[in-house]
């Protein structure tokens, strides 16, 4: 069978978006697995459906390269928005997007009929060990150590519908991501995997990131995990709340807002690559 598909980014995020108002696929986590490898498949970071929704605008469902579902991406969020808009379907500057771990808010800047930029209301930051889901009897998980093949490391969890530690150092370019990132990712400590940020602090409001993302390795962008690191930085005394954070990622660079009332706000670009048609038999 013949799946047309859209390539997109978000500052360097890559997936592979279908769209679910023409097409289906019986296992999209088999799907996401084989588009996703860069050099058998399309390759991307996985696989992002647009689909009908009956409590908003539209709905996603995202796929990791390894073919696991998740709740949510930031980066993808914005480019569902550039996508739902310059195919027609819809004329709305202000959109809303049901996913797994909430409705999220878009709100599209647009120059000559193209979407350059969106603003998405991520929500509320999820503190609550818990709910991140992170194994702790404490009420918070804000700069506690975590053992690490006998080295001690310093993580602030937080959640953005999706899982993340926040682990800070002086040089995020000198780390070996590929090595650390997977011993954070099967951590005992983090019964659904998670997503890590290391981060270093370059003023009180600009901080640099690299992200190694559960399914997917390192990615060049994070979303989700760009918002959970101004909050991290908000709560650790690095930066100021209510004010507007650059967070510099390998892609490009991602403003955040983490307001006072607990809601996280994420600007940033979106980019389409090009469309294609892929021949795929599922099993």
């Amino acid at each position: 069978m013949k799946i047309n598909f859209t390539k997109m980014h978000g500052i360097g995020n890559d997936y592979v978006y279908v769209d679910g108002f023409k097409q289906t696929l019986k296992d999209p986590n088999a799907f996401s697995e084989f588009i996703s490898d860069r050099h058998f498949g399309i390759g991307s970071d996985g696989l992002v459906i647009i689909l009908p929704s009956e409590i908003a605008d539209f709905r996603m469902r995202m796929f990791n390269a390894d073919g696991s579902e998740g709740k949510m991406c930031g980066n993808a969020t914005r480019c569902i928005g550039k996508f739902v808009y310059e195919t027609g379907y819809t004329d709305k500057k202000n959109i809303s997007l049901e996913t797994l771990s909430g409705i999220k808010y878009l709100t599209l800047t647009v120059e000559d009929g193209k979407v350059v930029y969106v603003e998405v209301d991520m929500g509320k930051a999820i503190l609550s060990p818990q709910d991140i889901p992170v194994i702790s009897d404490q009420e918070t998980f804000i700069n506690t150590p975590i053992s690490i093949d006998n080295e001690i490391y310093y993580g602030t969890c937080v959640s953005m519908g999706n899982p993340h530690v926040v682990v800070y150092c002086e040089d995020v370019d000198l780390l070996s991501l590929e090595s650390i990132g997977p011993k954070f990712e099967f951590n005992p400590l983090f019964p659904e995997r998670i997503n890590t940020e290391f981060v270093q602090i370059i003023d009180d409001s600009t901080v640099k990131m690299r992200v190694w993302e559960r399914g997917s390795g390192e990615t060049w962008a994070c979303g989700t995990g760009a918002c959970a690191v101004a909050v991290s930085c908000v709560l650790n005394g690095y930066c100021k709340i209510n004010e507007e954070i650059t967070v510099k990622l390998r892609g490009g660079d991602l403003k955040i807002t983490y307001k006072e009332d607990g809601t996280v706000l994420m600007k940033g670009p979106a980019t389409k690559v090009f469309d294609g048609t892929i021949e795929y038999e599922e099993a």
